[in-house]
């Protein structure tokens, strides 16, 4: 059984316990408990499972409640920790008192359920939040709070599959929720169905819905795609999934009833003729939809608390003061300008978590160069035809948009037919949850260039690798071959080109390859090295374990490492270092793979490196494993490992003796052994057994032949087993003589049971305890201080490292796959330089924002050390005009955007609806998500006073 099917098990049983025992757990024992069921349940979390909404203010008295014998955390750090990690986020100093029942009704929405044949006929809050209003538990943890507290009402919800590959987990809080008409009658009725439900399921429920015999006129009810009051698609194909029809929330879907089937419907035996709208109340369960409705609201987050600040954005959207009824074509409306007459002060509305979206489109609109093309006749490029692109209309959507946010006036603008078409083409974006700000824009630029691409019929090209040919020749051959197939003004203005060079680890063989790109996105890492701590264990038992940090490249490999812990521990020139990671007190796997990235060792790992003597032909590697007894039952014992396994190397033939091997371990042991303790030779001969002293050599291995005949002192007969390869356990403290056939042992597997009175010889405390490789703590006062600099962050981006496993690379030579290292250098500058700092970071059940503070330039940012292509004239100066901020949390967080009309020289804040005039020494903040930097002209001159800041402003980049 496995160590995570163990704590299942483990787990289950105790959810199991009666109430009478769940009552009497301590508040540590609860935390403790839903803790390890949480992490376990979200670590096989599949497709289908339930989890359970439970209300924020309840689940934070809980975690005040089991955390209250905590110390609190005062570490001010960028990780982040999860409230049952022990960390209460309360500041009370009081003792929390244990909660009464689960209340769930601040999530319950006062109306009547939406869909009566809903799974739990309770309709939610259309606004609620994750990590503000509610968090999600796996359905185990709520089963086992609720056992203890009983309350609700119970609100379930299923893990979906999500995102573009349809491989990522998310909870689906919100079905959609879909508004059924059926002709010719005219009734409507609203449903809630899941995306991932069929097409025939949503043709069951109309017809059961609108009491249709389903068996007679399933060829003659049809279903439309009725987006925008206009047939779309039939909707025939019956396994197809609501999500894969790109079907919408709050959607219209046409039932049309053909061949006059049932003229009359009756209802509870009542009899409604067809003369237009039934009885609303006979034929549905209906409320007017709401025009903010969340769908996925963050995903699988129940062991990680969010914030409980209220989002900037709900606060905003509460204190707007703004008309409810907004028009969608503020065109031609008339205003006053008051703050000049260059326009581009015109906000976007928020329609309901859309700030991710307004603040992209701001920076967009205010490109200039996008600016002038988009209010100039741009229909001409549009590209009808392109199979990759939206035929023109995400270009005429955004242009229209453009021209609006352009327009003079300020009063601000409904984006809703451009978020209409986006969720058309973009599904990922639909609905009215939050999402990420820069892979909007990365797919509004892609669409953008599909629709306009000006080349109609695309060559085939044939890119070749450079092959020893000159760099400046490769790359104008890529770029040649990338422009005939890529031509519109978005690649005029922000595809840029870089080198990429591949270098296989084992035959050494070179790729270089010239590749566009669109942006750059730049990890934020403060430093180009990383400590790790590992335990060293010499076994020639000439000295104590030794714990050494030591420091390595951060995108270094396993080679790396090993030397760095060979120069601490004084390698000697006949010595070699094994390298093993120790999970459970067992060897989990050996590092010994040289061209292994360091990034596959976590820093909760727990580390060893052995020194031995270098491996000779048919050396075989011996591991000792330490057990002791533990109680499992009132009467039942059982040997478990414990401690640090050690190692040694046996150089022998095909055959050892049982006492050598005796011999072998007592000395990896002697320096363990208590002082004043006398072994003599009238010890029970049961017990004791003949060593050498661990000063006569000093390599890993041991010499047999000289230990028979060393005898320094006599020690302990230690009782040891060997497991054979067909796990049978060979007793090798009955006799030294024994016989041992290693002949098909790879490795050989000793294990020592340490029973009591051994236990009184040795000091085992160095056994224990292994550190590990990294423990985080307090940041230091030089961390908290010093900015990171983009330009830091720009050159780890461009620094050599491993491909990551999953993405190895072919060597065409090895005709292999091969982890080889990449290395990146940029060729070719855009005119619009658009940077993504990399703040969000995302696994199967964790969501983790980076909030470090990166010191970027707003003038001057010079990359002209950084280009690696010399024959270019051009400035490689770039001027920051606009970027976005993300403030908060992962799940209730909110997006703005800073933004210089450069006709003013005036930076702004644009803040959804809401625009403001800010100091150009506020726009730098730890906020900053994505940097929109603009070719300075070389022509242009400054005033003293503009030269004078730009000098400063370079001044504090340089390093």
């Amino acid at each position: 059984m496995t160590e995570v099917e163990t704590a299942w098990a483990a787990a289950t049983g105790i959810a199991m316990a009666t109430e009478k025992a769940a009552k009497e757990l301590s508040p540590e024992e609860e935390r403790v408990l839903i803790r390890d069921i949480a992490l376990t349940a979200e670590a096989n979390t599949k497709e289908g499972d339930s989890f359970f909404l439970i209300t924020q203010k309840w689940w934070q008295h809980w975690i005040d409640y089991v955390n209250q014998d905590q110390q609190p955390n005062n570490s001010n750090n960028n990780e982040g920790s999860s409230s049952l990690s022990g960390n209460s986020d309360s500041n009370g100093v009081g003792i929390s008192k244990r909660p009464s029942g689960i209340d769930n009704s601040d999530l319950i929405s006062d109306g009547p359920a939406e869909d009566a044949n809903s799974d739990d006929g309770v309709e939610i809050h259309d606004t609620l939040l994750e990590g503000r209003d509610y968090v999600l538990l796996p359905q185990q943890v709520w089963n086992l709070l609720y056992s203890w507290y009983g309350g609700g009402p119970a609100l379930s919800r299923k893990v979906i599959n999500s995102g573009l590959s349809q491989t990522e987990f998310a909870v689906e809080v919100y079905p959609l929720r879909l508004q059924l008409l059926v002709t010719p009658k005219g009734d409507r009725s609203t449903i809630r169905i899941s995306k991932k439900e069929t097409i025939g399921e949503l043709h069951r429920r109309a017809c059961e819905i609108f009491h249709l015999n389903l068996e007679q006129v399933i060829s003659d009810v049809c279903i439309w795609d009725y987006y925008g009051h206009r047939k779309h698609a039939l909707m025939n194909d019956m396994d197809k999934t609501l999500d894969d029809a790109n079907i919408q929330m709050d959607q219209d879907i046409l039932v049309e009833v053909l061949n006059n089937v049932n003229d009359t419907v009756v209802t509870d035996g009542t009899s409604i003729i067809d003369n237009g709208f039934a009885d609303k109340e006979a034929t549905s369960v209906l409320l007017e939809p709401s025009k903010s409705s969340l769908s996925i609201a963050g995903g699988l987050s129940a062991n990680k608390i969010a914030s409980k600040g209220y989002s900037a954005e709900q606060l905003q959207n509460q204190t707007l003061g703004y008309p409810s009824k907004e028009s969608d074509n503020n065109f031609g409306n008339s205003g006053v300008s008051t703050r000049g007459t260059f326009g581009g002060l015109t906000g976007l509305l928020n329609l309901g978590n859309t700030c991710f979206m307004n603040s992209a489109i701001q920076c967009l609109v205010h490109t200039p160069e996008f600016a002038r093309y988009f209010r100039e006749d741009y229909h001409q490029e549009i590209n009808w035809q392109n199979p990759l692109g939206m035929v023109g209309e995400l270009a005429l959507a955004f242009g229209e948009l453009l021209r609006k946010l352009w327009a003079p006036g300020r009063t601000p603008v409904a984006p809703r037919p451009f978020k209409a078409k986006l969720a058309r083409f973009a599904p990922q974006f639909s609905g009215y949850n939050q999402h990420d700000s820069q892979e909007l824009l990365a797919f509004l630029l892609d669409g953008l260039h599909e629709d306009l691409n000006r080349v109609k019929h695309k060559p085939y090209v044939n890119s070749r690798d450079a092959d020893g040919r000159p760099d400046e020749e490769v790359a104008d051959e890529y770029w040649a071959n990338h422009i005939a197939r890529n031509d519109s003004i978005i690649v005029d203005v922000c595809q840029g080109q870089y080198k990429s060079t591949l270098v296989c680890p084992v035959c050494n063989k070179v790729s270089v390859t010239f590749d566009p790109f669109m942006y750059l996105s730049l990890p934020l890492q403060f430093a180009t090295t990383r400590s790790m701590t590992i335990t060293i264990f010499t076994c020639d038992g000439s000295a104590l374990p030794s714990t050494c940090t030591i420091t390595v490249p951060k995108q270094g490999r396993y080679r790396d490492l090993i030397q760095a812990v060979s120069n601490a521990c004084s390698l000697k020139q006949t010595e070699e270092i094994k390298l093993v990671e120790i999970r459970n007190h067992l060897i989990h796997r050996f590092l010994d793979d040289s061209f292994v990235s360091l990034s596959t060792i976590k820093d909760d790992d727990h580390l060893a490196a052995y020194k031995i003597q270098k491996s000779a032909k048919g050396n075989v590697l011996l591991q000792l494993i330490h057990r002791r007894q533990e109680q499992e039952t009132s009467d039942a014992q059982r040997w478990k490992p414990f401690g640090t396994p050690l190692v040694s190397s046996l150089s022998c033939d095909d055959v050892i003796r049982s006492g050598v091997i005796q011999t072998i371990v007592q000395t990896m042991l002697t320096p363990l052994l208590k002082e004043g303790i006398e072994y003599s030779d009238d010890s029970d001969p049961s017990t004791s057994g003949m060593a050498r002293d661990p000063s006569d050599h000093g390599s890993g291995e041991v010499d047999t032949n000289r230990a028979s005949t060393s005898i320094n002192k006599v020690l302990p007969k230690l009782p040891l087993q060997l497991v054979d390869e067909s796990k049978t356990c060979i007793d090798l403290s009955a006799g030294d003589e024994k016989a041992i056939n290693l002949s098909a042992m790879s490795h050989v597997v000793v294990y020592l049971d340490w029973k009591s009175k051994l236990l009184e010889k040795y000091n085992i405390n160095y056994l224990e305890n292994l550190p590990e490789v990294f423990k985080y703590g307090p940041i230091t006062k030089k961390a908290r201080t010093e900015p990171l600099s983009l330009y830091t962050c720009l050159e780890a981006f461009l620094r050599e490292e491993p491909l990551v496993p999953e993405d190895m690379w072919y060597c065409p030579q090895c005709k292999e796959q091969r982890q080889a290292s990449k290395k990146l250098d940029l060729w070719r500058l855009p005119e619009v330089l658009v940077i993504h700092l990399k703040r969000f970071s995302y696994s199967r059940s964790m969501k983790h924002k980076v909030e470090t503070f990166v010191n970027f330039p707003i003038h001057d940012f010079d990359l002209t050390n950084y280009v690696a292509d010399k024959r270019s004239s051009r400035s490689q100066l770039y001027e920051l005009y606009a970027l976005t901020n993300h403030y908060g949390g992962m799940g209730s967080g909110h997006y703005t955007a800073h933004i210089k009309l450069l006709d003013e020289n005036k930076w702004y804040n644009f803040d959804d609806s809401h625009i403001s005039p800010i100091n150009e020494e506020d726009v730098k903040s730890a906020a900053a998500y994505v940097l929109f930097y603009r070719r300075a002209k070389s022509d242009t001159s400054g005033t003293s006073s503009a030269g004078s800041r730009r000098a400063r402003d370079k001044t504090s980049y340089k390093h």
